[in-house]
């Protein structure tokens, strides 16, 4: 290496440390700046795939600190899935209940899939009561207040009320604008490219 190239990268290097001191003193200014703490209500949303991957990421966190968990599944069956199967190994601080009866092309029944979605938000209800439960996950509940098997209004209380400090997170795709405005985190999965079209079935791992 020669000289000038040798001053050239050591120049270098200092720009970029400078540049990065710079950075850090405003990341660090902006974290510092921040200090409030409460529970969160977080929606996924959007066409793109991973709305309940994202939430079972969370799931995963939380049980990482020995915290309680419950998840409400709504429309969805009591599907054998892997994050299923991995989380009953966690059984003493994890609570699964898969309250629908599949998807509302599936059954073609309006009045059994509010009748479900009643149950499953009963059970949701309760959930959002305790003060041993950390993280509530509710998902798939935007198909159910998509298609009005839910009262947004009453939703919304209920989750409002939660026991103190508690984290919601709600899945499904087309959440609606009143639930929009009420969380304090909104993330939109969006589509750019899904294998389904080219003729990929879904696929255990991935899919389920």
């Amino acid at each position: 290496m020669t000289e000038h190239s040798s001053d050239q990268q050591q120049n270098e290097q200092t720009r970029h440390r400078e540049k990065m001191q710079k950075r850090k003193a405003v990341q660090d200014q902006e974290v510092a700046s921040k200090s409030i703490e409460k529970g969160l209500l977080m929606v996924n949303t959007g066409p793109g795939k991973g709305k309940s991957t994202a939430a079972f990421g969370l799931l995963l966190r939380t049980l990482g600190y020995g915290r309680r968990v419950v998840v409400v599944q709504f429309i969805k069956g009591a599907w054998d899935t892997g994050e299923r199967r991995a989380l009953d190994r966690f059984e003493d601080l994890v609570e699964w209940h898969a309250l629908g009866e599949g998807f509302t092309w599936e059954t073609q029944d309006r009045t059994r899939d509010i009748a479900a979605c009643e149950r499953a938000w009963a059970v949701a209800k309760a959930a959002l009561a305790r003060p041993d439960v950390a993280l509530v996950v509710l998902d798939e509940l935007n198909i159910a207040l998509r298609y009005d098997y839910l009262p947004v209004t009453q939703v919304l209380a209920d989750i409002a009320a939660r026991a103190a400090g508690q984290h919601v997170v709600v899945t499904g795709r087309n959440a609606k604008p009143e639930l929009i405005e009420a969380a304090d985190l909104v993330t939109e999965m969006a589509l750019v490219k899904h294998h389904f079209k080219n003729g990929v079935k879904a696929q255990q791992g991935v899919e389920f």
